[in-house]
């Protein structure tokens, strides 16, 4: 505490919290959609990099860039991670964060410190606020986040930098690059559609503008319509362009990705291929791996199998639950947002719970960090019934997303494995779109708008009764008048806000001690970052 002007005593703001509070400074409130001066915006950047003197550091840079619709991020830890294991000191760039804004910059595989990062902060802040007017003013949040990045590689003299587009290609800020020395595109789908397009054909136009005239790019099987366009303008700026098929599991000599679901394979199958061309085009030719088809260097294999990453495909069980047994209340996090991700993440989970219960118990076991995205220890022990297991959904998505297409992908999956949901929960975050760092909001927020939810409730419910939705009940359950109602209905429940569903879930948990609660949270990474947040304090 220390004393204002008037006497008074005035709570002081910690110096992270002084970061935190200029980058929300920078988020802007115009809409998602609003392509009206993207190009403006983006032509800007070139300003700022001479302003911070970034230029030619980012000529020198040894970079992969990678763009995609799912994927990326997975791509991009795997390529990181084999880089790594192969001796370089790396640099790796991602979004969102989902607890820690520090998460978006690791050098050597671990988030930068926060002393380093509040150091490369205020330098780039300092400088733009000197020399920013009005005809250039201050850099948006992202804009900001990516010319950190390049500075923060910059000074901590990495060997290599991989770079994950935050959205789309063409305009995004990490395009500022000129000469990488490897391009690669993730799978395609249907997101971002109000910025980036309404068909695959000009989804893919976006992110190939990524290309770089001359320098190779790779990518993964596409649909037909997006495979065109990326040949297309792969053609144009004379890029080879290769398409990877997934990895073969075999190659890891019986060890398991490190990054949980077989849709992994394809990625770590693109991942191997940025790796090697990028060894070869920097003359690291002592590991290599581009012709053979047999065999993984071991670097390659290690990278591949310790890769780690939060939010996609994670399985943790809940520490804070005071029973005897914390494995009876276990969240299968995944920040699947499209249709075909959704698939993906529901395919997932039914495999996961299934494999899960053929154990007789599950003794789960904190980990500090991130680890493998299966946080346990599975121990056998004999003459232990096995318990029962009801599923939960724990929703939410951005209101720019179509549930329609979302929540039928979801459900129909998981019922073609057998996983049917006891009840859905729909919340909103926490996070909020204009805030950066932990403002949590209270318990219940009365302020807060639960129309989108009532919608997604609404959904469900007449998903589940085959379409037909007038006859659907529903009911408020708000305890006193200071308390916002939960709404509930057969199948489905909104909660004003996220810690309450999570005390309704470990209350379940508590009151049916013979039946273990399997948690799949997903349609956000900002609802996945939020439970994170509240389950592993």
């Amino acid at each position: 505490m220390t004393d204002g002007d008037d006497g008074l005593l005035e709570s002081t703001v910690s110096p992270y919290q002084e970061v935190l509070d200029a980058l929300s400074s920078l988020i802007t409130k115009r809409s998602r959609g609003d392509k009206s001066n993207k190009r403006v915006l983006f032509d800007v950047l070139f300003d700022y990099l001479k302003m911070l003197d970034l230029d030619e550091p980012i000529s020198k840079m040894k970079i992969i860039h990678v763009a995609g619709t799912k994927g990326k991020g997975s791509t991009c830890t795997f390529t990181e991670s084999i880089l790594r294991n192969c001796g370089f000191h790396t640099g790796l760039f991602t979004s969102p964060h989902l607890i820690d804004v520090r998460e978006r910059f690791r050098l050597d595989g671990v988030e930068i410190c926060e002393e380093k990062f509040l150091a490369y902060f205020w330098w780039c802040w300092d400088r733009l606020k000197e020399k920013t007017d009005e005809d250039v003013p201050m850099p948006t949040f992202f804009h900001f986040i990516a010319l950190l990045a390049f500075k923060i590689f910059a000074a901590e003299q990495v060997d290599v930098v991989i770079l994950e587009v935050g959205l789309g290609g063409r305009l995004d800020a990490t395009n500022v690059v000129q000469e990488p020395i490897v391009c690669g595109i993730t799978s395609l789908g249907y997101d971002h559609m109000e910025i980036l397009g309404h068909t695959l054909g000009e989804i893919a136009g976006e992110k190939a503008g990524i290309f770089k005239r001359g320098v190779p790019a790779f990518t993964v099987p596409q649909p037909e319509e997006a495979m065109c366009v990326l040949e297309a303008k792969a053609s144009q700026l004379d890029v080879p362009l290769q398409v990877i098929p997934p990895m073969d599991a075999s190659l890891l000599n019986g060890l398991k990705l490190g990054l949980e679901g077989e849709h992994q394979y394809l990625n770590a199958g693109l991942a191997i291929a940025l790796c090697s061309t990028w060894l070869q085009r920097t003359s690291h030719l002592e590991i290599n791996y581009l012709e053979q088809t047999s065999s993984l260097p071991e670097q390659f294999i290690k990278g591949l199998t310790t890769a780690s990453l939060q939010g996609r495909a994670q399985i943790v069980p809940d520490r804070c639950i005071n029973i005897e047994s914390p494995g009876d209340l276990v969240f299968y996090l995944d920040g699947a947002h499209s249709p075909e991700s959704m698939e993906i993440c529901a395919r997932w989970f039914s495999l996961a719970i299934k494999e899960d219960d053929q154990q007789p118990t599950l003794n789960y076991q904190p980990q500090d960090d991130v680890g493998s995205s299966r946080e346990l220890v599975q121990k056998d022990y004999h003459g232990t019934s096995r318990k029962n297991t009801t599923q939960i959904l724990l929703f939410n998505c951005m209101s720019v997303r179509d549930p329609h297409l979302l929540l039928p992908h979801l459900m129909n999956t998981c019922a073609s494995h057998g996983v049917h949901f006891k009840q859905a929960l729909f919340v909103p975050n926490i996070s909020v779109y204009n805030r950066v760092g932990s403002h949590a909001l209270p318990l219940t927020d009365l302020q807060v708008d639960l129309s989108w939810q009532l919608t997604l409730q609404r959904l469900w419910e007449s998903l589940i009764h085959g379409g037909d939705a007038k006859n659907i009940d529903t009911r408020e359950e708000g305890k006193d008048d200071t308390e916002k109602s939960v709404i509930s209905c057969e199948n489905s429940t909104v909660f004003p806000s996220l810690p309450l569903a999570i005390k309704w879930l470990r209350d379940s948990v508590r009151q049916n001690q013979s039946v273990r609660f399997q948690v799949l949270v997903t349609g956000s990474l900002h609802l996945v970052g939020d439970v994170l947040r509240l389950v592993k304090k």
